[in-house]
């Protein structure tokens, strides 16, 4: 369920953006104060993925608590709330770890696709930063968070184009890759070179990790098609 919590101190206002959260399918904890908002943050154990925070309230206002909670976490998406429209105010709030800002009046469709726009955010980010840093397969282990291969431990040298595609072909193992994906992949939508290069860096590849490269275990040629990791 996506959750989201929403400080608003205008009871009308509050209310009318709690229903048009919860029919875009969110689960909506919502207060009217800063000090409230802290107490339920707390009670929650932060659990909440988007904060949605009305700038002027009395007591503490917005911009205080957007600087709380994003002490607090990197990972919630925050979006700041105000009817004033200048431009210094949008960069306040963007300076102190909003993501967004939206100006008093919006409409239902606006607000829900900003919030949407902010959530999508926060999932990749956790998805990322959630993944495994390593792929094992066989002798070898792949360290993508420092970009290194071992082979039984021990590194292996490899230039940044091969060590992408052997990233590329090791994360989607045992699924053939045409070259025109892995072109696109490694060097761009905008390249026009000849798909060449891509058999040149698996020829230097297989000469780096495999034992026998004429007869690859691992880089395997789909023969018409591109290549794959066999693992």
């Amino acid at each position: 369920m996506k959750k989201i919590l929403v400080v608003e101190d205008e009871d009308s206002i509050r209310d009318f953006v709690v229903i048009n959260l919860e029919r875009a399918g969110y689960e909506v904890t919502d207060v009217s104060s800063g000090e409230a908002a802290v107490t339920e943050y707390e009670a929650q154990n932060g659990n909440f993925d988007v904060a949605l925070l009305d700038i002027m309230m009395p007591g503490m206002d917005g911009f205080s608590l957007c600087r709380w909670i994003r002490e607090k976490s990197t990972d919630i998406g925050i979006i700041m709330l105000s009817a004033k429209s200048q431009e210094i105010d949008k960069v306040n709030c963007l300076m102190i770890g909003a993501d967004d800002y939206v100006t008093k009046p919006f409409s239902p469709s606006e607000l829900v696709a900003r919030v949407d726009a902010v959530h999508r955010r926060v999932y990749v980010n956790r998805v990322r930063r959630d993944e495994p840093k390593i792929i094992t397969s066989g002798p070898f282990t792949l360290d993508y968070q420092n970009k290194i291969l071992f082979n039984n431990g021990i590194p292996i040298d490899l230039t940044q184009i091969e060590y992408h595609i052997l990233e590329l072909l090791m994360k989607n193992r045992n699924n053939p890759m045409d070259r025109i994906s892995i072109l696109k992949n490694i060097w761009g939508d905008s390249y026009v070179g000849e798909d060449k290069v891509i058999d040149v860096n698996i020829r230097r590849l297989r000469m780096k990790i495999e034992t026998d490269p004429s007869t690859p275990n691992y880089i395997q040629t789909v023969w018409g098609f591109g290549y794959k990791w066999n693992g």
